[in-house]
């Protein structure tokens, strides 16, 4: 495949190049030491069910948790997994680690032990940092994966009394190490879906521009708002959106650490009080059932954020129909960090992505990499300088992936005469259906309109026939007899009758990766 050619009348410019970053570059003294440096320390930085934390302080809780890493014997250059729920040590460890020069492997803390020992050989992480409700995990994790591993870990469990002794005990003040702007400072991961998750190389750089061009530019983020996140802080979405956008602006964000459900989202809005909600679209259909939850208490809100997954037009409509509060959906991965596609305050197309954020530029290509009309469907390619610089291991898809300084995606999209971005699917998702393609996502959207459907995966499954069928999982509010055939009439009779799924099956839950994206493989083999 060949880069697609220029094409003028679609490009940006490049959000932050190597002349616009300064060449050294720590975001630990960008989106932390810097606010405190220009005084706005005793602002309130994070706020918890148990209190408030300004800048000063969460600046000398990293400084501590620092100082405790390197005591266990982390250095500049080394990995260190993060796997604690959403709170002050979570942000604590992650900047004390940047400011050794150290890079952040973020990890969901509620996975099996099997997980995580693969997760700790891939790595080879010097430390961990997880909680007391999660060490036995970990240190199964470990026995399993001692013999592959170079040396063990420290394991540092942040609630343990010891450690908060020791934290307590250790003074303050700890220099930021003055890394390079091209050097890794985070991991993320990209799939899962399919096979194991393919670790995400992050620069410094990377985090800096597009905490300027998505979080400050588009979202307009300022000092005076408070976010609130449904995805947790391991999710690179949430990162960004509920942490580091928040953080470059002297902002606030709220922090709990359990599971988000419908009702502990309401309760932390009523609490709260947020100007900004980033969600997900299975959280955004749960809201706009609640049965309790009001206009008035989302009314504090001034944007609410949407990504993740697909968010179907009739699920966009019926949040704003309820609440009256724009959803900003967006299109962003691991290997631009963040989003790159968004719709804007005020500008909301719905059933769109919205339009490329500047300093981005995005392309819909052929197979062969050569650039289409407006209006035709194919392969998203971008570029700007938030890509990364590539993935963990994995040389051959690095090279697929990565095409000079374009990411090639693997989703499918369309764009119109205004530039506003349709998705289209992922590659490996579309399902051939009768000679025809079929997006899930089309009759997700359709399912999730019936009253009694919670939340909905449609996958293809081959037939005795050979034959690839759309198959329904639904996790229903209320079942009662009948309703599989029920739902695949209420589709028939809204869509073109070859996109009905020919099964549905209820399920009390849909399977879901590391990340708590639909596992749509698992539901394919089931």
């Amino acid at each position: 495949m060949t880069s697609p050619a220029s094409h003028p009348a679609t490009s940006h410019p490049p959000a932050l190049d190597e002349h616009s970053l300064p060449e050294r570059l720590n975001i630990a003294e960008l989106l932390l030491d810097a606010r405190v440096r220009e005084g706005r320390g005793e602002r309130p930085a994070i706020r918890t069910d148990a209190g408030t934390l300004t800048y000063r302080e969460v600046q000398e809780l990293a400084e501590r948790w620092g100082r405790l890493l390197a005591e266990a014997g982390v250095g500049c250059e080394q990995r260190v997994l993060v796997a604690l729920p959403d709170g002050p040590d979570f942000v604590a460890a992650l900047f004390g680690t940047l400011k050794l020069g150290a890079v952040v492997v973020m990890v969901n803390p509620g996975l099996p032990a099997a997980d995580l020992a693969w997760f700790l050989e891939y790595s080879r992480a010097r430390a961990v940092v997880s909680s007391a409700a999660t060490a036995p995990a970990f240190r199964t994790a470990l026995d399993l994966a001692a013999a592959r591993l170079p040396h063990a870990p420290a394991l540092v469990v942040a609630d343990d009394n010891a450690v908060r002794a020791r934290l307590a005990a250790t003074p303050a003040g700890l220099a930021t190490f003055a890394t390079h702007r091209d050097d890794v400072a985070m991991w993320l991961f990209s799939g899962g879906t399919t096979g194991r998750p393919k670790g995400v190389l992050q620069s410094h750089g990377a985090f800096a521009n597009t905490t300027r061009r998505y979080g400050q530019e588009v979202l307009g983020l300022r000092e005076d708002d408070l976010t609130l996140a449904v995805p947790k802080l391991y999710f690179g979405y949430a990162t960004g959106a509920n942490l580091f956008f928040p953080f470059s602006v002297g902002a606030c964000t709220a922090l709990f650490a359990e599971p988000a459900t419908a009702e502990s989202v309401v309760e932390r809005i009523r609490r709260f009080r947020p100007t900004v909600l980033i969600n997900v679209p299975a959280m955004i259909h749960k809201l706009a059932l609640h049965p309790t939850a009001t206009r008035e208490d989302l009314a504090s809100l001034r944007l609410v954020t949407s990504a993740g997954e697909a968010l179907p037009v009739e699920l966009y409509e019926r949040w704003r129909a309820r609440f009256g509060v724009d959803l900003l959906d967006g299109l962003g991965t691991a290997e631009m960090w963040h989003v790159f596609i968004s719709n804007r305050p005020g500008a909301v197309r719905p059933g769109t992505l919205g339009q490329v954020v500047p300093g981005f530029e995005v392309r819909v290509c052929d197979e062969e990499g050569h650039e289409l009309p407006r209006g035709e469907t194919g392969w998203l390619w971008v570029r700007g300088a938030s890509r990364a610089q590539g993935y963990w291991q994995q040389l051959p898809r690095t090279m697929q992936a990565f095409r000079g300084e374009w990411y090639v995606s693997g989703d499918l999209i369309s764009m119109d005469a205004e530039g506003y971005v349709t998705y289209c699917g992922r590659g490996d998702e579309l399902l051939k259906i009768s000679g025809k393609w079929l997006a899930p996502a089309e009759v997700e959207g359709c399912l999730l309109l019936h009253e009694a459907v919670a939340e909905a995966a449609v996958v293809g499954r081959v037939d005795a026939s050979g034959l690839t069928k759309p198959v329904a999982f639904v996790v229903a509010r209320a079942r009662r007899v009948g309703l599989e055939a029920e739902l695949q009439e209420f589709v028939r009779a809204r869509l073109e009758p070859f996109k009905a799924p020919r099964v549905v099956t209820l399920v009390d839950a849909l399977p879901r990766t590391h990340l708590g994206k639909v596992d749509r493989a698992r539901l394919r083999s089931s």
